[in-house]
């Protein structure tokens, strides 16, 4: 944790220059086509292109690979807990059965929820890094500003920019503790074994919360002192006017859910069956 986790990274690239909002409307479409389709092509070209974009970022892959493996470590237990739940539900959907090997009494791995279970984790794998970047390449003040900008009013604009500040003060409040507690003889180096850890760790949360319900009264205390929402209107030091590349990225990435919505549902089934 040297480097705050989900905060904004400054760089010099081409997604940083997407104002907030656009970023924030992109997501927003991109997340919603991603969840509508089960068509396999469609999710694999979002995949490829949010591969893309990461690159064009350039946001290391070290920068945020903690996050990515923690989510990586619950899909794969979802994908697992829907396996052992629902061992038949790509065999329902595609109405074909095709067995690849056999388990135990009547359960059998089927090609049909090898391939249903793969769509779904390449959705998780299609929303959640473009959902990270777009944390990571957007700063929260520019984003309040675009937010009200295109609509949103002020206040709940400038509690987004707040909350978006205040996850790498949590993390740097936690770090704090843990270095308190561990002075005060609390084991959570790797010296003790992992439960004993995940235990041990129970005991920050306690002063984590009571220090995150400070912060919050003295940022409101500080709001309310300096007349925060008593006008309907307010200037913004950071407010981004839209350009040439966000209108580029309106276009595309509504050309993209309309073809997506297209190839979906052309033949009335959401469902891309490639065993039929």
């Amino acid at each position: 944790m040297n480097n705050p986790m989900l905060s904004y990274i400054q760089k010099e690239s081409l997604v940083h220059q997407l104002t907030g909002a656009t970023k924030l409307i992109f997501f927003l479409i991109w997340s919603t086509t991603a969840m509508v389709t089960y068509d396999t092509r469609i999710l694999v070209v979002m995949f490829i292109l949010g591969i893309i974009a990461f690159k064009v970022s350039q946001i290391e892959f070290k920068q945020v690979s903690f996050v990515l493996y923690f989510i990586l470590f619950f899909m794969l237990f979802n994908s697992l807990l829907t396996f052992v739940f629902s061992p038949f539900q790509g065999v329902e959907i595609y109405d074909t059965r095709h067995n690849l090997f056999h388990l135990f009494g009547n359960i059998y791995f089927t090609a049909e929820q090898i391939f249903y279970q793969f769509n779904i984790i390449l959705k998780y794998c299609t929303v959640i890094p473009i959902g990270i970047l777009f944390i990571v390449t957007t700063n929260p003040s520019e984003f309040a500003a675009s937010l009200n900008k295109i609509g949103v009013n002020y206040k709940i604009a400038y509690s987004v920019a707040i909350a978006l500040r205040y996850i790498p003060d949590v993390q740097r409040d936690y770090q704090d503790i843990s270095f308190a507690q561990q002075a005060r003889g609390l084991e959570l180096s790797k010296k003790q074994s992992l439960w004993k850890r995940m235990i041990n760790s129970i005991s920050i949360l306690m002063p984590l919360i009571f220090s995150s319900l400070n912060r919050i009264e003295v940022i409101s205390s500080a709001m309310e002192l300096r007349g925060f929402g008593s006008k309907q209107y307010r200037t913004w030091y950071n407010a981004r006017s839209f350009k040439k590349h966000d209108y580029i990225v309106f276009v595309f990435i509504s050309l993209l859910f309309l073809i997506s919505l297209v190839i979906t549902f052309y033949d009335g089934n959401r469902f891309y069956n490639p065993f039929k």
